[in-house]
């Protein structure tokens, strides 16, 4: 949906380091499951929240840099190395099955990101609300989920930004 929209605007700065952002938000979120994870599994549970919570919060920021980002570029397609918007033969030559492969982590990455968020809220307010058996539950989906898309996020960004214009 964000495609269909772009703004005409002179930021000032390259408007792809709104993708770099988002890459190294990503990459740490990912850095933090991890985290949060092994705090979990030695029961030290303030420790595990204060990190989730930061894993959220830079969540928010990431998706506020993602909007801000599609809103302020144009397409960018994988590939295109003359950055003409079109793919010729010849590029897609060059680029051989990493085309494919970008398509299929990107075309599970897209969807997994616009499933997870109400997840990741309400396995939150599970934890908030002291429902640890229900947020354990439901977390056992959430959290790989929400690992697999920060950890794809990155692999995404460093797969088409040599296209960036």
């Amino acid at each position: 949906m964000l495609a269909r929209v772009k703004l005409e605007v002179n930021l000032g700065f390259d408007v792809h380091l709104f993708a770099k952002a988002n890459a190294l938000i990503n990459s740490v979120v990912a850095v933090l499951l991890i985290v949060a994870l092994i705090a979990f599994k030695s029961k030290n549970y303030k420790l595990h929240k204060n990190i989730m919570m930061t894993a959220m919060l830079l969540s928010i920021l990431f998706l506020i840099s993602y909007i801000c980002h599609h809103l302020f570029t144009a397409e960018t397609r994988f590939g295109d190395t003359n950055l003409d918007g079109i793919i010729s033969e010849t590029e897609k030559a060059a680029v051989g099955s990493s085309r494919i492969i970008y398509y299929i982590i990107l075309g599970t990455h897209i969807p997994l990101a616009g499933i997870i968020l109400p997840f990741i809220l309400f396995s939150a307010y599970r934890g908030l609300t002291g429902e640890f058996e229900k947020h354990k539950k439901l977390v056992r989906i959430t959290w790989p989920i929400w690992f697999y898309v920060a950890v794809t996020g990155v692999i995404v960004y460093w797969m088409i930004s040599p296209y960036y214009g």
